[in-house]
């Protein structure tokens, strides 16, 4: 139990956390803020439920904490580690070992087997 005791102290306590983050599509007068300076912290544990009317940012947000995009401003830390100067490979890489998915749309491939 001391092991598990001592691992665990060695972890970060928040899992992810957005500081200011917000996602700007387009520019000039056709700009669109799809989140304006999101804060969020999620702890080790946590559950979270992410609710809003259409057009609120939910996807947006979820998407950047995914790491399949990437905030206009702002910073996203993951387990301690600021994303922002990570490039796609290592962004990829870390989603494969950090991250999991559970799609609303099951993405699957047609002509593959469930086993394949």
């Amino acid at each position: 139990m001391q092991a598990k005791v001592a691992l665990d102290k060695q972890l970060p306590a928040t899992v992810a956390r957005l500081t200011k983050v917000s996602k700007i599509y387009g520019d000039g007068i056709l700009q669109v803020k799809a989140l304006d300076q999101l804060d969020l912290e999620i702890d080790k544990g946590d559950y979270l439920a992410v609710m809003g009317a259409s057009g609120s940012g939910k996807s947006t947000a979820m998407n950047i904490l995914g790491c399949l995009d990437r905030p206009s401003l702002g910073t996203y830390e993951l387990n301690g580690q600021n994303l922002k100067n990570l490039d796609d490979d290592q962004l990829a890489d870390l989603r494969s070992k950090e991250l999991g998915f559970v799609f609303q749309q099951f993405h699957l491939l047609q002509e593959a087997t469930a086993i394949e």
